[in-house]
């Protein structure tokens, strides 16, 4: 018994002196490998109906709790806040611009001492009405699902007026605060711009508060991405309009004229 052991022993041993040599060599000799073909191929998903439920049963506690928190009642719209029934303008566009302005000019004010003048968001960044009814979690990922954040942006005067020029002729009612162009309603040039109702100073800085995606020049606009006054205030419009549906418990229906035909 004794010598058996003794033989397994050293047959072992030469075993693991083997693998270290080969080890060795083969370490030496791995810069001569060249990847010569990648293959790869498609792994269907099964409809196995006991397989299914697994992964079901695995993630349904995690789905509930998200859907819990999706679904919580957080406020409430008596209307429907829809982004086409509107021409220059529409409900859910001015709420959702006076909604970056309430909740970020507080931000904005702590961190730089300084106010937001105008907000400017884009038509195309709403994906969903606010319907009339209980507004939740959920409605908020609905119509912002992007994960942009609140970037505010110093623009000239005459910045300003690039701004309202594409504003006009792009003819979408792009959410916009704090800024009101008069224009005629024949030619629909530029008569006059107002910022808080004021005239426009072009030559003073104006703090615009925007998306991420909109500062960095996206939906063609130029004006913001030129710009060198730039402030990230950290602060996803999307949780703006969770917090904002938080503090009331009625929706506003927000038809104040942006755009003012003359």
């Amino acid at each position: 018994m004794l010598v058996n052991v003794k033989k397994n022993t050293i047959y072992f041993r030469f075993f693991v002196i083997l693998l270290t040599f080969n080890l060795i060599i083969s370490c030496k000799s791995t810069s001569s490998y060249q990847t010569t073909k990648i293959e790869g191929k498609k792994i269907g998903v099964t409809n196995e109906k006991g397989e299914n439920e697994a992964i079901v049963n695995y993630v349904k506690p995690y789905s509930d709790n998200i859907n819990k928190d999706l679904n919580s009642v957080l406020a409430y719209c008596p209307e429907t806040q829809d982004k086409s029934k509107g021409t220059w303008q529409s409900n859910i566009g001015n709420l959702l611009a006076e909604i970056t302005f309430e909740l970020g000019n507080p931000v904005f004010q702590k961190r730089e001492n300084k106010t937001i003048d105008v907000c400017l968001l884009n038509h195309g960044g709403i994906r969903a009405v606010i319907p009339k009814g209980d507004v939740t979690t959920r409605t908020a990922f609905e119509v912002m699902p992007f994960e942009n954040s609140l970037i505010v942006v110093g623009l000239t005067g005459k910045e300003i007026k690039t701004l309202a020029e594409y504003i006009i002729k792009e003819k979408k009612p792009h959410p916009l605060y704090g800024m009101k162009i008069y224009i005629d309603k024949s030619t629909l040039k530029i008569n006059k711009i107002e910022i808080n109702n004021q005239p426009l100073d072009e030559n003073r800085i104006y703090y615009v508060g925007t998306s991420d995606y909109l500062a960095n020049g996206g939906d063609n606009m130029t004006f913001f991405k030129e710009s060198k006054i730039k402030f990230d205030m950290e602060y996803k419009l999307r949780n703006m309009m969770i917090d904002y549906f938080k503090k009331v418990d009625t929706i506003p229906n927000i038809t104040n004229e942006k755009i003012i035909l003359e």
